[in-house]
């Protein structure tokens, strides 16, 4: 495991918040991508699970992945998610303590995926994942309006990616979706790259556009299971997206809501002052962290009463 020598933070404010990850991005430049896998599911070990969960891994259609279950899931109730990490690195276990969070405040279980990353995989690998577990997920017996999905990132665009290819395909369509800084245009132009460059501590144009160009290999970036904020949302099931203030990406999820709206889909847009990409990881020492988590699960709770 690759060792960051970074303190774990006791308590964050936003503006200690930006200085951690500026520092926790420092000790990562130089890092090749399998260290940076593994300094990323280091997370496991910096923010351990609260409470009680079972974690079980399994074949969710072929496409590996992880159960996570807490004292407080209801029946099938299910959150399909999918984590970020520009399809590059992340994995159930780096967001785990996201992931049963968020599922634990919604009294869900977690279905969180394992999708193969690039650049071993490329586009549109981590799609075909998605779908597989979704539609393992029905074969199983659980109703569609018994699944939400979730996705922060990356994993926020593949989340409506696999929304419009299971409406494509004619299956039943989730309940809802929370969307956390979701990555919706990987031609990576939008006008907030520039205008929140000197905010956002964490993500740079030309870096995550080096990042997508290794997951398209060479692929169309406008394609709509690539870069969903041009896909057709119609039919499309209730959104809650939320973004951080400070967010390069922070057009990304805007537009992704006005897209959605115009094609008559219940499209949530939160923008969080000062806050960074994914601020909800640091939820166990952030106090808007632990604030967005919630929100989150409330959302889900009114779209999915019972």
């Amino acid at each position: 495991m690759t060792n960051i020598q970074l303190p774990t933070p006791a308590a964050l404010t936003a503006t200690t918040l930006h200085q951690f990850i500026r520092e926790r991005g420092a000790a990562r430049a130089n890092l090749t991508l399998q260290q940076r896998r593994e300094a990323a599911d280091g997370n496991a070990l910096i923010y351990p699970v609260a409470g009680s969960f079972t974690i079980e891994p399994v074949s969710a259609g072929g496409a590996a992945a992880e159960w996570q279950a807490g004292p407080n899931a209801s029946g099938t109730r299910t959150l399909l998610y999918f984590h970020g990490g520009g399809y590059l690195f992340g994995s159930p276990t780096s967001h785990r303590h996201l992931t049963t969070a968020l599922a634990d405040a919604a009294n869900m279980r977690c279905l969180s995926v394992d999708y193969r990353l690039a650049p071993e995989h490329p586009f549109p690998a981590a799609v075909d994942d998605a779908i597989a577990a979704y539609r393992w997920l029905l074969e199983t017996g659980v109703s569609a309006t018994d699944i939400a999905l979730g996705g922060d990132s990356a994993g926020g665009g593949l989340a409506v990616a696999l929304m419009v290819r299971a409406r494509d395909e004619n299956l039943p369509l989730p309940a809802a979706a929370i969307l956390i800084s979701p990555w919706t245009d990987l031609e990576c132009a939008r006008p907030s790259y520039t205008t929140h460059a000197h905010l956002d501590p964490s993500i740079t144009q030309a870096g995550i556009a080096d990042t997508a160009n290794v997951y398209l290999a060479g692929a169309d970036p406008h394609d709509p299971l690539a870069s969903p904020v041009y896909a057709d949302h119609r039919g499309l099931p209730p959104c809650l997206i939320q973004v951080g203030g400070a967010e390069v990406l922070i057009d990304d999820a805007r537009d992704l809501s006005t897209a959605m709206r115009r094609a008559g889909v219940c499209a949530e847009l939160e923008v969080w002052d000062q806050m960074v990409h994914v601020w909800h990881a640091f939820h166990q020492h952030l106090p808007e962290g632990q604030r967005a988590v919630q929100r989150a699960a409330d959302f889900l709770r009114t779209q999915m009463p019972g």
